[in-house]
């Protein structure tokens, strides 16, 4: 993962982060503190850790993590210590802190998780670009196109899930869903981009139908007369790659499973839109609810 960090306070960050790498590049005190924990540093309070750490980028806890259990429990024992608050400080735009996108985030790590899984500035349709707040999709108004983006990371294993919502009207086309990497982010006219071939799977919201290898597969969610999308409402994507398959949820009301055998490949959180000037917000959420 690459680390986002400001220039503030750097130099404090560079004197911390040399006093913590001691015992993890020196094989006698890194061994020691692995090994028994009666190093120097697997001795130090963690508050102490805390402290250090809270001036380190995301590359370099990762490291350190690996050092002992010690300074593992400091670090993974509190999401919202000052490690993660400082780190999130650092490394998110102040209007992502500020607005509800991140209300459903239960703590500073989720948050830097979310940040790490956001859309991806260089994975996009050139008519497209990412907002200052890292999480938000604005597509241009050009015509006779559509324009989609994934995120940064993509999946070939676990259950996974994340919310997507528009912020604008969505057009005669606006598809939710995943895709590989081969899957294009850009073609002419106004079409449903996700699901236009074998390498894409998606939920177009205007018409309430799924997508994928150019087919129609039915109608999503399977009920009838089913409610169309309302601007502003949060979808939840689950992804389960144990089972391989791709479900939806609607303000906590599973919806149902849309797609089914979806192959054993990296798979990534992916949008397509058609409308001028409309914007799309994708926040990743960890684990589904449900484990």
């Amino acid at each position: 993962l690459n680390p986002h960090g400001g220039a503030t306070g750097a130099p404090r960050r560079g004197r911390a982060s040399r006093a913590v790498s001691a015992p993890v590049l020196s094989r006698g005190g890194g061994a020691e503190c692995a090994g028994s924990g009666s190093g120097a540093g697997g001795r130090l309070p963690s508050r102490v850790l805390e402290l250090v750490f809270s001036y380190l980028e995301l590359s370099e806890l990762r490291s350190c993590a690996l050092v002992c259990k010690h300074w593992y429990r400091c670090l993974h024992g509190d999401e919202n210590s000052e490690v993660w608050r400082s780190l999130c400080a650092r490394s998110l735009a102040e209007e992502a802190l500020r607005t509800d996108i991140l209300c459903n985030l239960p703590s500073y790590k989720a948050k830097i998780r979310a940040f790490q899984h956001a859309f991806s500035t260089n994975d996009c349709s050139r008519n497209v670009y990412i907002k200052k707040n890292g999480f938000t999709l604005h597509r241009n108004p050009i015509a006779q196109s559509t324009d989609g983006a994934r995120t940064k990371i993509g999946f070939s294993e676990g259950r996974h899930a994340w919310e997507v919502w528009w912020e604008g009207p969505l057009g005669t086309v606006a598809v939710i869903g995943i895709a590989t990497k081969r899957a294009p982010m850009q073609c002419q006219g106004y079409v449903a981009l996700l699901g236009s071939d074998d390498q894409s799977w998606g939920w177009n919201l205007v018409d309430n139908n799924l997508l994928h290898n150019g087919e129609v597969n039915g109608s999503f969610p399977q009920c009838n007369n089913a409610p169309k999308y309302q601007i502003g409402e949060r979808i939840r994507v689950i992804l389960d790659m144990e089972d391989k398959t791709l479900a939806f949820e609607r303000g906590y009301e599973f919806l149902g499973v849309a797609f089914r055998g979806l192959p054993k490949v990296c798979l990534y959180p992916a949008v397509s839109a058609v409308y001028g000037n409309t914007e799309v917000t994708l926040v990743y959420l960890g684990k589904p609810l449900d484990g």
